[in-house]
């Protein structure tokens, strides 16, 4: 881990995390099809692997995938009539569900999250807000870390740094540092981003309230 400070707008610490680490996404069930016996139709199109296409009767075509060793799996259950093809349905749904994560994680990557904390927020808070800025970082999401002061609190800025500092010392191995610490109004920020991807853009994104 690298930490570094230097004066970002010319006014407070920065710091600086870098560790690679792991990434983790959310599952998202796949749809469900309709397979052998569970096709209530008297005639399938059936779609070869090469593309081509056959009108069978069910019957028929149950016969041909039980001959392959596959199933027969109801694609496209709008058309007249349906399509199907002969696949081995385990695996094809193996497959769903590894393109529907990778698509959520390609999309949370463009989210920003916000956490916010008090300068003086209590430990059990503070663990607390860790493991869900965990969580975001996990979920593929960006993070903008915040301590927001209230009244003469702003006079000590020193407690903010030390704060973001603890929060980025503590998830470094799950997260890289996108932004310095920079003052917006009455709050300190930083910007976490996860580890194994790039900075980008962030966009605005959802926000979770101050404790402590």
């Amino acid at each position: 881990m690298i930490f570094s400070e230097r004066g970002p707008e010319g006014r407070n610490p920065a710091l600086c995390v870098g560790r690679r680490g792991p990434s983790k996404g959310n599952e998202r069930i796949p749809k469900e099809y309709r397979i052998n016996r569970q096709i209530r139709v008297p005639e399938v199109r059936i779609v070869e692997e090469d593309g081509t296409s056959l009108l069978l009767s069910l019957g028929d075509a149950l016969t041909q995938a039980d001959e392959r060793g596959l199933d027969l799996v109801e694609v496209a259950p709008n058309q007249s009539p349906p399509v199907c093809k002969y696949l081995d349905y385990g695996r094809f749904k193996f497959v769903q569900s590894k393109r529907a994560r990778e698509a959520k994680r390609s999309q949370t990557r463009n989210v920003l999250r916000e956490i916010r904390f008090r300068p003086r927020i209590g430990e059990h808070d503070l663990l607390s807000k860790i493991k869900r800025i965990r969580q975001l970082l996990g979920d593929g999401a960006k993070v903008k870390v915040s301590v927001t002061f209230r009244g003469r609190e702003i006079a000590h800025p020193d407690l903010a740094v030390k704060l973001l500092r603890r929060v980025a010392e503590t998830v470094a191995s799950d997260a890289k540092l996108e932004r310095a610490p920079m003052m917006e109004a009455r709050s300190l920020s930083i910007i976490l981003a996860p580890a194994a991807t790039q900075p980008v853009a962030a966009g605005a994104g959802g926000r979770e309230g101050a404790d402590g």
